[in-house]
């Protein structure tokens, strides 16, 4: 498993990379990934089949700043969580809540630099699901994100609008 954490982002083939999209059969305005929000971050995640992971990139403007030149950590925060969200759907074929989250933010990110965030699922256990996520520029590590999340129940998904599986899962 620490062969691919190994691996430097720019090592990435494109070619092995596949577009998630929604195709769950219910609307979604996702702040981070959805790309009709118009205030959002438009995130496109992709599947890397050779690493198992969910890749993303994406270049923070200063309307992500906190800091006067550096992206907030909040919506750092929120690309980690959605990272692990669509690690959750691509790798382990389940929607799931996340329970908890840690965070570290080793490095401040710059606006206006391209970032690599990619998520992986690490483990499972019953209905619980171990996640990560990491913000890179280019081989270095700026932000670690670990989660606990809870595969939905049919009660909760059916609550939630969620179907009970991402059998809409794309991977164009």
């Amino acid at each position: 498993m620490l062969g691919f954490l190994a691996m430097g982002i720019r090592d990435l083939d494109r070619s092995m990379l596949k577009p998630l999209t929604n195709t769950f059969g219910f609307a979604s305005n996702c702040f981070v990934c959805e790309p009709t929000n118009e205030a959002g971050l438009r995130l496109s995640f992709c599947h890397d089949d050779e690493r198992d992971v969910v890749v993303a990139r994406h270049t923070f403007g200063t309307q992500h700043s906190g800091a006067p030149s550096l992206v907030h950590g909040g919506v750092i925060a929120a690309v980690c969580d959605d990272a692990m969200a669509w690690a959750s759907i691509a790798l382990a074929g389940h929607f799931a809540l996340t329970a908890e989250t840690r965070l570290t933010y080793l490095m401040p990110i710059p606006v206006d630099q391209e970032v690599t965030i990619t998520g992986r699922l690490i483990g499972r256990v019953g209905k619980q699901l171990w996640l990560m996520a990491d913000v890179r520029i280019g081989d270095t590590v700026h932000v670690r994100a670990e989660s606990r999340a809870t595969v939905l129940s049919s009660e909760v998904a059916a609550t939630a609008g969620v179907p009970n599986g991402p059998k809409g899962v794309s991977r164009e």
